[in-house]
């Protein structure tokens, strides 16, 4: 196995672990984000071009599902918003 090889199971073990995690906390989300990533750059180094462009979109939908998670400011601080 090379290393390339060794870096993609990585990457794919990773982002499956991550996954699984999701439910636990947001920044499980993240990490699955950058497991994306890493199989996106995998994909791309391999010379699979699709493949690292599916895992480049993947990507940006766990990025943004991530952002979607985090606590907004009003639910920090527990005060209502003032209705207009």
């Amino acid at each position: 196995m090379n290393a390339l090889t060794a870096f993609g199971l990585f990457a794919v073990t990773f982002m499956l672990v991550c996954y699984v995690l999701e439910d636990r906390a947001p920044f499980w989300t993240l990490l699955f984000a950058l497991g994306c990533l890493m199989g996106s750059a995998y994909g791309f180094l391999q010379g699979a071009w699709p493949f690292g462009a599916v895992e480049l979109i993947w990507f940006a939908v766990a990025l943004h599902r991530w952002r979607g998670l985090l606590p907004t400011a009003q639910s920090q601080t527990g005060a209502a918003e003032p209705k207009a």
